[in-house]
């Protein structure tokens, strides 16, 4: 009786599905690792390590998390966990932005939508309100990030909202005071009607829109040369409600200038025949064009000629306006003015522009006080009281109409128009913003030379990619004074007193100190509960100061988070080796933290710094709501799993925006069930392995030697990919690898050998020792990219082996190192001769593909090709099966000239192949086809002598 010889072959046995169904099992392993804890083990585990610390940047607590989040905290996680698993103690803390503007927006939508107005709430309830909030979204978001596979310290993160960090931040805050770098000052800040605070650069954004443009004259009053008499001068702005605020036109000392008469005005225009008009030569045409008039030249007119002239104010002598413009308008030299656009003079509102205000600051002019802060006029203003810029909606008001129709009333208005151009908004509440002067706290950028001392830092920081030290270089370089105060409720206040007397702050360290001392055991909260006088002492009298309420910007907040983390944690500490964030962060964290530490400490707080890109959909779009193009992780994680989304991060090329979508996520799943088969192929073939069949790298075939100096090779790109940060190159290399070395040559060659060679054959037993080196360094290469697929991998190894392996091994594919592997592994000599190998291989595939596309043959077992090669080509393959290697039943290699009509590639000159079919009879067993498988007969099992001497006769039994 013949026996089933299916039975007789060692196919692979595992109980790893090839189906990952992550969106179940993920959840599982998180339990586990809880179950274990796994963050516990690795702090124990790394305790006597060098440090490896990435400080973590404090997303905001207001909603539910987005991509951006997920590529942001997966990129940290594999930072992180590769770190770890080399050698390094990689503790993360994450942390989060508890105060400003983004939680208080939230409590005031709730707010507006009950009908209630937010400023007669009380201070404290309002504050309480917005604490709540922030440690209920805090828990929520660590629970999505948890889910995204992340590990961290989630029982002990930090949040700023936390009274030990507001003690921490108002500490920073008096630390200016005393190195005398914060002062207040009147400058124009951006300011937002609808949220009434001023805005920080990083909490605005640009939008188009389209505003009113305006032609105005300013008639001359004192011509310091009469070729200025009876002209006027015209400027040209997008910002008609800023005419009240005037006291000054600009023009440029370079600039060629004119005076034009007008000759003809057609029919609608405000220009007047025969008015002269004081023009930049280079954009008269223009001015003409748009009043609807033609001009002609008069004398030229220089610098010099327009020095000390007197203007006169459009609005001077509107009979409504009591004489509240008839004060003299001077024209005066700017830096800024430019014969770009316009008319070549620039009208100066000291109240409403930077530009305005240093000119107005360098001539000594008034800084009037127009606008108020919910955007409306103040009742003092001549014809525009009450006026709105803006409503408290964020829409326009009437503020620019009105002013148009004065300037018409007053003959003053030349021409008008719209323009669409780039405006700032805030990113909060998308309302559009104005420039206000207003008192505010500022950190001089030059006091205690600030501004050189963070461009020093910059120099001596690592910028991952190296064009962002050029991107925050510049930013610093340019950037005026920063303030630092808001006009909001919800954060830590800029806790001062001032003198009643003559308005400084008073720096007494005693107080300051007890300021900070209340904040560390009430929180920020006591600024607003307790009496002046429990922080002035016994000392002064607070019938003598006032006390500040501004709180400070949260960009300060953040920015000092190296003060009570890093510096207060035993777990940590300062500098850190990694700030790691989105690339807005060159004018947002990385900008205030660097100020912040240079301020305070002379250097920055961090060592590297790495930017990602955004995440935009699959045609490089922003995602929006209103396009339906949102890719939210929550979605991907319950159709995809964690794991595909990490493999997305790691994958894209995130120094560059990343794409994302339901295209994309499917080609990620595709290249994931790839890297999943390849280790669930490892498990398989590995099925009962012990160490006593493991064998020396000696003892080895040249093939195994090959693959193990591949993993050398690999070795060498994972440490490199990985200590420069290169993740990207990490997964493609390791793909590549598994996809091109492994499954398509290594496995392929080896799986007869697998399958049917004795058990006890050395050459099966080198490759199984073999495959339990790739399986147990992928698993570690891998698990800070798939930490879900690369743990549950292990555990099924563990689980699949004796004791002895479970007693080996740490309990968690995370307890481990990356494996060392030895340096005698390398072998470049023979990696060389393997390259002319696999290309005689691919020459001898490509031609059975032709064979079996026409029929010819239905497996390469069927094929017995004649190869010509060369003399290089032949000691290449001295010693080797060639047939075993190109999965034939046999080959016959001959030196010499290539025949008419055999297969080549032209990238392997040399070699030509000619088909040829197997004979013999076809091994029931490995279904190689050779001259010794004997005959079908009755009783007789069609053997190779191989396979017959791998399972012996029929009754016995194989081990």
């Amino acid at each position: 009786m013949t026996r089933d010889l299916k039975d007789t072959v060692f196919l692979p046995r595992t109980d790893f599905p090839m189906r990952g169904g992550l969106p179940k099992k993920e959840p599982e392993l998180l339990a586990h690792w809880a179950a274990i804890d796994l963050y516990g083990k690795l702090r124990q585990d790394g305790a006597e390590r060098a440090p490896f610390v990435l400080h973590d940047g404090p997303p905001y607590a207001n909603g539910n998390i987005h991509i951006g989040h997920a590529v942001n905290k997966i990129l940290k996680d594999v930072v992180i966990r590769s770190q770890q698993m080399q050698g390094r103690n990689a503790v993360y803390v994450p942390g989060w932005d508890c105060h400003g503007l983004p939680i208080e927006w939230k409590i005031e939508e709730k707010y507006r939508k009950a009908g209630k107005d937010k400023d007669e709430v009380p201070v404290l309830q309002f504050r309480a309100e917005c604490r709540n909030f922030a440690a209920e979204w805090v828990g929520i978001q660590a629970g999505e990030f948890r889910r995204l596979g992340v590990e961290g310290d989630w029982q002990n993160p930090y949040l700023t909202m936390a009274f030990d960090a507001e003690s921490a931040i108002v500490r920073e805050i008096h630390k200016f005071l005393l190195n005398g770098g914060l002062y207040k000052g009147a400058k124009p800040v951006m300011w937002s009607v609808v949220e009434k605070t001023a805005l920080a650069e990083a909490e605005v954004e640009y939008q188009d829109v389209t505003s009113p443009m305006i032609w105005v004259r300013f008639p001359v009053v004192t011509a310091p040369t009469p070729v200025l008499n009876g002209a006027a001068v015209v400027i040209w702005t997008t910002t008609p409600w800023t005419m009240p605020g005037n006291r000054a036109v600009a023009y440029g000392e370079e600039i060629p200038y004119a005076v034009y008469t007008v000759t003809e005005a057609q029919e609608g225009s405000l220009a007047k025949v025969g008015e002269k008009l004081i023009l930049a030569q280079a954009l008269a045409e223009g001015v003409a064009a748009s009043a609807k008039a033609t001009f002609e030249k008069g004398a030229d007119v220089t610098a010099a000629d327009l020095n000390g002239a007197i203007l006169a104010h459009p609005f001077r002598g509107h009979p409504e306006a009591g004489g509240g413009y008839d004060y003299a308008v001077p024209l005066l030299p700017g830096d800024h003015v430019t014969s770009d656009a316009g008319t070549g003079f620039v009208h100066t509102a000291p109240g409403h522009g930077a530009e305005d205000f240093d000119l107005g600051r360098k001539f000594g002019l008034e800084v009037p006080q127009t606008v108020d802060a919910d955007g409306s006029y103040y009742a003092h203003v001549p014809l525009f009281a009450g006026a709105r810029v803006y409503t408290p909606e964020g829409k326009p008001g009437d503020a620019n109409g009105k002013s148009i129709s004065a300037l018409i009333a007053q003959g003053a208005l030349l021409a008008k128009g719209n323009l669409k151009h780039s405006y700032p908004h805030s990113w909060r509440s998308k309302a559009p913003l104005i420039f206000r002067t207003t008192p505010q706290w500022f950190i001089s950028m030059d006091t205690n030379d600030l501004r050189a001392r963070a461009l020093a830092a910059i120099d001596e920081t690592q910028w991952v990619p190296p064009q962002g030290r050029n991107r925050i270089h510049a930013m610093v370089e340019s950037r005026p004074d920063w303030c630092i105060s808001r006009q909001r409720a919800w954060g830590v206040p800029i806790a001062l007193f001032l003198s009643k007397t003559d308005g400084q702050p008073l720096k007494d360290e005693g107080v300051l100190n007890r300021i900070a001392s209340f904040f560390e055991t009430e929180g920020a909260d006591a600024w607003y509960n307790r009496p002046a006088a429990d922080f002035l002492g016994p000392d002064y009298d607070p019938a003598d100061y006032d006390q500040v309420f501004d709180i400070v910007d949260v960009w300060f907040e953040s920015g000092s988070t190296h003060a009570f983390v890093l510096e207060r944690r035993n777990d940590l500490s300062s500098p850190a080796d990694l700030y790691l964030e989105g690339s807005d962060q060159h004018r947002g964290w990385f900008h205030s933290s660097l100020l912040e530490s240079c301020g305070t400490r002379g250097r920055a707080p961090f060592k590297a710094v790495l930017t990602h890109g955004f995440a935009l959909d699959e045609q490089g779009r922003k995602m929006s709501k209103s396009l339906g193009n949102v890719v939210a992780p929550q979605q991907v994680m319950e159709e995809y799993g964690a794991d595909i989304l990490r493999l997305w991060v790691v994958g894209s090329d995130y120094s560059e925006d990343l794409k994302v979508g339901k295209e994309i996520l499917k080609s990620n799943a595709d290249l994931y069930r790839r890297l999943r088969n390849t280790l669930r192929y490892l498990l398989g073939a590995l099925a009962d392995f012990t160490e006593a069949e493991r064998v020396e790298p000696a003892a080895m075939p040249d093939l195994e030697r090959w693959v193990l100096h591949r993993l050398a090779e690999m070795d060498a790109v994972v440490r490199q990919s990985t200590k420069e940060y290169d993740l990207h190159r990490l997964i493609t290399e390791l793909h590549n690898f598994c996809a091109v070395d492994l499954s398509a040559f290594y496995f392929d060659v080896r799986k007869d050998s697998l399958y049917c060679d004795a058990p006890t054959s050395a050459r099966r037993r080198a490759v199984r020792t073999v495959l339990e080196r790739l399986f147990v360094t992928l698993t570690a290469w891998l698990a800070p990219i798939l930490c879900f697929t690369a743990e549950e991998a292990w555990l099924a190894f563990l689980a699949e082996g004796d004791d002895a392996r479970r007693a080996a091994w740490p309990e968690s594919v995370h307890l481990r190192q990356f494996p060392d592997i030895p340096a005698d592994w390398r072998d470049d000599a023979l990696a060389a001769r393997w390259t002319v190998v696999r290309d005689v291989r691919r020459a001898v595939t490509g031609a059975l593909e032709l064979k079996r596309a026409d029929k010819t043959i239905g497996s390469s077992l069927q094929a017995h090709p004649t190869v010509y090669v060369q003399e290089a080509h032949r000691a290449a393959l001295a010693g080797l099966d060639l047939a075993e290697i190109s999965i034939t039943s046999g080959i016959t290699v001959t030196v010499g000239v290539i025949p008419e009509g055999a297969f080549t590639l032209a990238d392997v000159a040399g070699v030509g192949v000619v088909f040829g079919p197997a004979e013999g009879e076809k091994c029931e067993r490995c279904w190689r086809i050779l001259p010794e498988v004997p005959a079908a007969a009755e009783g007789v099992e069609q053997l190779c002598h191989r396979c017959a001497d791998a399972i012996g006769p029929a009754g016995g039994h194989h081990a």
